[in-house]
């Protein structure tokens, strides 16, 4: 496949084949001006010596008399360059004197006037001047073309010679002004090609074109966006790191005490701490999964679609009644009489409630009550109440960054839950508030979505 052609070789071509075309253009019309411009000036000459061989007709009698000596005759007709002919013919088409093989002229001229036409004479193109005399007379005057044709070219050459040039010094300057124009271009080139792979910094469009400015503002957008995920994939990195260190630690040293054991109930009983730690890493490295993909600068593909938020809170809510069952916990859902509508990921949908729930029940003491809720009324609202304990206001924000857990709890955690609804939320345009439970006792989380037709897939 060939290569595409360079800016500057476009712009140049876009400019130079009009210029090249208008050239030819300009020389066609110029031979028309030139031949037009010789034609009529020696036309004027042959009809003159026509007008010249009239002089020496004599209308005497019943025929016309023709009385030019032989040696004025070879004056008249001398040319440097052309020969020129004669025929004198009757009315009758006789001819009277000079070039019987004359060709005819194709029409009658008007007394006085002169009928010019092209014609052959001797295997040589002629133009050929007739002209009525006296008693119905003609005569006609045949000249080859060898002067007209040289007049032609060298009105033509000094017409295109300058046009010529002319073309060539504005290829020059083109030439000049596109390489002067595209500098700014080379010098963004430059500029990015000299760059870190690690420096994500705005490229500065300095004195780029105006119509350069839009794409280095896409690139500029495309680095921050690549930033941010360089940025996610980094702290996802980190984090795996350093979460990943202590359980597998406790997995290690729980397999170690397994394998020095002797005593089969220390051994099942260590065993069974090992089966603990590993359903624990494994909700960790769901966790840390679920963060990765839900990070909203990381997130690549969002398969928006209608969604029924009140059947999709119900269905999800309900898997967990064997959980909070576990727990000697009142698991609840008011939900809207009619179907509530929102645009969103189903699956990412599912997960936000399932953090939001499973959080609940993980920090509501034994015989509490979790109610989950969806209102219809206004802007679509997600909530999940819980009778934990209660989050002071000062606290409200930073339970909904990663890792971090609230002093003085003894549930089981990884600090990830809120951090992905957070996530999921921001992905889906909505907004997330944490408030005190109605009556008092625990906390209220509440998600509002945006009304169905205001988020579109990316």
């Amino acid at each position: 496949m060939a290569e595409p052609a360079s800016l500057r070789a476009r712009l140049l071509r876009g400019m130079l084949v009009p210029l090249s075309l208008l050239l030819l253009v300009g020389v066609a019309g110029g031979y028309v001006t030139a031949r037009a411009v010789a034609e009529d000036l020696y036309d004027g000459e042959l009809a003159e010596i026509g007008r010249e061989l009239l002089l020496h007709v004599r209308a005497g009698g019943p025929e016309a008399r023709f009385d030019l000596p032989p040696e004025a005759q070879r004056t008249l007709l001398l040319d440097q360059y052309d020969e020129v002919s004669y025929a004198l013919r009757a009315p009758g088409g006789a001819t009277l004197a000079g070039a019987a093989a004359l060709p005819p002229a194709p029409r009658l001229p008007a007394p006085g006037e002169a009928l010019f036409a092209d014609g052959s004479y001797r295997g040589q193109a002629v133009r050929i001047a007739t002209l009525r005399g006296p008693a119905g007379t003609l005569v006609q005057v045949a000249e080859t073309r060898i002067k007209r044709r040289r007049l032609t070219e060298e009105l033509l050459l000094g017409l295109a010679l300058p046009q010529l040039a002319l073309l060539v010094a504005a290829g020059a300057l083109l030439w000049w002004g596109v390489a002067r124009g595209l500098a700014p271009l080379e010098h963004l080139r430059a500029e990015v090609a000299a760059r870190s792979h690690l420096d994500m910094s705005p490229v500065a469009a300095g004195d780029a074109p105006a119509e350069v400015r839009p794409l280095v503002s896409a690139v500029n957008e495309l680095m921050q966006r690549l930033n941010g995920v360089l940025d996610a994939q980094g702290r996802f990195i980190a984090d795996t790191a350093h979460q990943l260190r202590t359980p597998v630690a406790g997995l290690k040293a729980h397999i170690e005490v397994a394998l020095r054991e002797e005593d089969l109930a220390q051994t099942r009983r260590a065993l069974a701490h090992l089966y603990v730690s590993a359903e624990r890493l494994a909700h960790l490295v769901a966790q840390l999964l679920s963060l990765a993909r839900n990070e909203p600068h990381a997130a690549t593909t969002r398969a928006f679609a209608r969604v029924d938020l009140n059947q999709l809170a119900l269905e999800t809510a309900t898997e967990w009644v064997a959980q909070a069952y576990a727990k000697d916990i009142d698991l609840g859902f008011e939900g809207a009489e009619g179907p509530v509508p929102i645009r969103g990921d189903t699956v990412r949908l599912v997960e936000l409630i399932n953090n939001l729930v499973d959080n609940a029940i993980r920090y509501t003491q034994r015989g509490g009550r979790v109610t989950v809720r969806v209102a219809p009324d206004g802007p679509p609202r997600l909530s999940v109440s819980d009778d934990g304990p209660r989050i002071p206001p000062e606290e409200r924000e930073r339970v909904f960054e990663r890792f971090h857990r609230l002093l003085g709890t003894q549930a089981e955690g990884s600090g990830l839950g809120l951090a992905i609804v957070r996530d999921i939320a921001t992905l889906h345009g909505a907004s997330i508030m944490l408030e005190d439970d109605v009556d008092g006792v625990g906390n209220t989380f509440t998600v509002c979505f945006p009304a169905e037709g205001h988020i579109t897939a990316a």
